[in-house]
């Protein structure tokens, strides 16, 4: 039987792929929508040898991670953008399968699911948005909105990118080290997709 975070994995992608197509049919036209992240990652099955960077790297992307879909879902509300709110909707989309797999990997280990966020190789990089400027997005509408959120996602997606970074380093399981490759690659991608977005 495929193990949990196969099963995770395998239904996330599905549920992913049919969220992308429910709400983003057809293609903004300014070349500035979305672009699929890529395969989803895959999961072994096996929960094989795994450290303490690994650990790290789930415990302290989970919350970095939610904390991107939290703010992607203040989008339709909040932007006038239709191109930004379809990239929004799907790295909300995304990063939700991101964080899935982080928390079945962490189950499969058996240990740090309720740890606290605590330091590792390259910790200090992954900061949050403070609650400061969580606060600005939730009271600002349109161009404003749009500028402090793409700014915003720039800096969790740079954060993002060092965390797998030191996942790729330091890390021993081979599920994480395929996950952070994944997510390093996605998010330079979106990177230079919102820095599009900030000069057009």
């Amino acid at each position: 039987m495929p193990s949990l975070t196969a099963r995770i994995a395998a239904g996330l992608a599905a549920w992913s792929t049919a969220l992308f197509l429910s709400s983003c049919g057809g293609s903004p036209s300014d070349g500035h929508a979305h672009a699929p992240r890529g395969e989803d990652p895959v999961i072994s099955g096996e929960p094989a040898a795994y450290n303490s960077a690994d650990v790290t790297f789930a415990n302290t992307l989970t919350p970095h991670e939610e904390q991107g879909v939290d703010i992607s879902r203040l989008a339709p509300d909040h932007s006038g953008n239709s191109d930004l709110v379809t990239f929004a909707v799907k790295t909300a989309a995304a990063l939700e399968v991101d964080t899935q797999v982080l928390k079945a990997l962490r189950v499969q280990w058996k240990e740090g699911q309720d740890k606290p966020t605590e330091g590792g190789p390259g910790a200090t990089t992954w900061s949050l948005i403070d609650s400061a400027t969580i606060d600005r997005l939730n009271s600002l509408h349109g161009p404003e909105f749009d500028t402090l959120w793409l700014n915003s996602m720039i800096s969790l997606d740079q954060g993002a990118i060092a965390a797998a970074n030191a996942e790729v380093d330091n890390g021993k399981n081979t599920d994480t080290i395929s996950l952070a490759k994944q997510i390093a690659k996605a998010r330079q991608t979106e990177i230079g997709q919102m820095q599009q977005m900030l000069s057009g």
